[in-house]
């Protein structure tokens, strides 16, 4: 089970739930997913015994194991059914805002033990600044998973100005114990994954509002001459491109550098509601995709 026997998910979103499901199949811990949505957390419970039963019926999970995970997992609706409980860590996976992140740790900081280790998956808020709201800062730290996180390998580790060197050891052994890859990095505007990997999407507009190519040869430019696994353009729909946009502008406020100015393209994008997967269309159209077109 290792250092952390009862694991807090505050948020049961895409990113929180496949958390919750990797810290329940990893760990023997038992693992609460707090969302303040009734809805959100039914839908969560959900997705997390379909994608066992998925991983069943490939053969990468047996019955017994999905049956024990289920029973390690709880779900509540109300931070006040945190009272009482000896909560060793928590992971935090809500909206991106500095400031919701900041009331919610706030509150969390009132009811759980001082010892406890508060995470944090954002993917280019300032750590220091969040831990602010808090009075643990030596005990608040990033921990940003990626897109499933149940699959995808990598997890960022980002200790803000007072987090301890303690807190940075625990959470890099925890991470290895959830089969990830860590990769250590200072807390600066989008560390270093969101850093580099929204400039080449801003680039990539940049390049399709300038009629250098299609959005098509663009990501396949990216996928067969770099080997990414998806291009530029197809991961912005795929992230968000409101997100994107968000972020951009986080980047250029933060270091005041011009190669973080986000393309009009994309604002205009965002300005009329493409937003990407999430709406149907963003650079692509998903509305066709089950005709198979794009």
């Amino acid at each position: 089970m290792g250092k952390f026997s009862n694991i807090l998910i505050a948020g049961s979103g895409f990113m929180g739930t496949h958390i919750a499901y990797l810290n329940a199949l990893k760990t023997k811990a038992c693992v609460y997913v707090y969302d303040s949505c009734r809805l959100s957390l039914e839908k969560s419970q959900s997705t997390i015994k379909d994608i066992g039963l998925k991983a069943i019926a490939k053969g990468k999970l047996a019955q017994a194991d999905f049956d024990d995970m289920l029973g390690r997992l709880k779900y509540i609706d109300s931070l006040d059914k945190l009272k009482g409980l000896s909560i060793d860590l928590v992971i935090e996976a809500i909206v991106e805002d500095i400031n919701v992140k900041g009331e919610l740790f706030a509150k969390l900081d009132g009811l759980l033990p001082s010892e406890c280790i508060f995470a944090s998956n954002t993917s280019s808020l300032s750590i220091t600044q969040i831990a602010s709201f808090t009075k643990r800062s030596q005990n608040f730290v990033g921990m940003h998973f990626f897109s499933p996180a149940h699959v995808m390998k990598l997890v960022e580790i980002i200790p803000g100005l007072d987090t301890s060197r303690q807190t940075v050891e625990d959470i890099s052994q925890f991470a290895v114990l959830l089969d990830k890859q860590v990769v250590l990095a200072q807390d600066f505007p989008g560390f270093i994954t969101t850093r580099l990997g929204l400039v080449l999407i801003n680039e990539a507009i940049y390049t399709l509002m300038e009629g250098v190519s299609s959005k098509e040869e663009i990501d396949t430019a990216m996928k067969l001459g770099y080997n990414h696994p998806m291009g530029p353009l197809e991961l912005a729909d795929f992230i968000g491109l409101d997100i994107c946009l968000n972020i951009l502008n986080r980047l250029y406020t933060g270091y005041g550098d011009s190669k973080y100015r986000p393309c009009p393209l994309l604002k205009n994008y965002v300005a009329s509601n493409n937003l990407g997967r999430k709406t149907g269309r963003g650079f692509y159209d998903y509305r066709q995709v089950e005709k198979g077109g794009k």
